[in-house]
C-alpha cells in the first residue's frame, strides 16, 4: 500500500504537467490566431476596411458561449477571454491602419 501523502503528491505533480502541457498549448494556438488576425487587420488595412467588425465580434462572442457551454466551462469567463482577445486584435489592426 502506498502512503497517501506520496500518493498526493504524484498526483499532483501529474496534473502541473497537464497543466504545463495545456498551457504550451494555448499560447502556440494564440500566437497562430494572432497570425491570421495580423493578415486580417493587413487586408483591412489595403482596402481602407474598419479595423473592428461589431456584427462579427457579436457571432464569435454567442459562437464561444456556446462552445463554452458545450465544454461545461463558464461562459461569462469565455466571453471576458474573448473580449480581451479581441480588444488585441483591434489594437493590432488599428496600427496597421496609420
Amino acid at each position: 500500500m502506498t502512503d497517501p501523502a506520496i500518493r498526493a503528491a504524484e498526483l499532483l505533480k501529474e496534473h502541473r504537467e497537464s497543466i504545463d502541457r495545456l498551457d504550451a498549448i494555448l499560447v502556440f494556438t494564440l500566437a497562430e490566431r494572432f497570425k491570421h488576425t495580423q493578415a486580417v487587420g493587413q487586408l483591412k488595412a489595403k482596402h481602407r476596411l474598419p479595423p473592428s467588425d461589431p456584427a462579427r465580434e457579436d457571432r464569435q462572442i454567442a459562437r464561444l458561449t456556446d462552445l463554452a457551454n458545450q465544454a461545461d466551462l463558464d461562459p461569462e469567463f469565455a466571453k471576458k477571454f474573448l473580449a480581451f482577445i479581441i480588444q488585441e486584435v483591434i489594437k493590432h489592426h488599428e496600427q496597421h491602419q496609420s
